[in-house]
C-alpha cells in the first residue's frame, strides 16, 4: 500500500475517533446543563455561565491545535501538512455529526441550526453547511490523490 495512502487512512481513523470522543464531551456537557436530547446546541450558548463558556473554547482551540498537529507529524511538506490537516477535519467534522447522531439522535435533521465554532465568536449555520463542506472536501482529496497530484 502506498504510504499516502495508509496515512490518508489513518488519518480518517484518527478523524473519527477524535469526533466520537468529542460527540461523548458534548453529550455529556448537555446533560450537565440538562438540556434535552433534542434541544438545538445553539439554545446551549445562553444556558453556559461564562466561566464554562470560555473553557469550551479552550477546548475548541485544543482540537484544531491537535488535528494541526497530526497533520504536521504525518506531512512532509507544507501543501502535504495541509492536505493532511483538511482532510483529518473534515472526517472529525462529518463525523461529529454522526456520532451525536448515534449517541442521542442529535441532529433531529440536517436543518437543525447548529453552533459550529465558538472562536473567535459563534458560528452558526444549519447542520448541512458543514457535513457538505466535509464531504466536498473529503471527495476533491480523493479526486487529487487519484489524480496522483499530491
Amino acid at each position: 500500500m502506498e504510504t499516502s495512502l495508509v496515512r490518508l487512512s489513518l488519518l480518517a481513523i484518527f478523524g473519527i475517533a477524535m469526533a466520537y470522543l468529542e460527540g461523548v464531551v458534548v453529550v455529556y456537557l448537555r446533560k450537565a446543563l440538562g438540556m434535552l436530547d433534542s434541544e438545538s446546541n445553539k439554545e446551549s450558548v445562553d444556558k453556559f455561565p461564562k466561566r464554562y463558556l470560555n473553557i469550551e473554547m479552550k477546548r475548541e482551540a485544543a482540537t484544531i491545535i491537535m488535528l494541526v498537529a497530526i497533520a504536521y507529524l504525518a506531512g512532509t511538506t507544507w501543501p502535504e501538512r495541509g492536505i493532511f490537516f483538511l482532510w483529518t477535519f473534515a472526517f472529525w467534522d462529518l463525523f461529529y455529526y454522526v456520532s451525536l447522531y448515534i449517541l442521542i439522535k442529535w441532529p433531529p435533521s440536517l436543518k437543525t441550526i447548529d453552533i459550529l465554532f465558538l472562536i473567535p465568536k459563534p458560528w452558526i449555520a444549519p447542520v448541512w453547511f458543514p457535513v457538505c463542506v466535509s464531504s466536498v472536501t473529503i471527495i476533491g482529496i480523493i479526486i487529487l490523490y487519484l489524480s496522483k497530484i499530491f
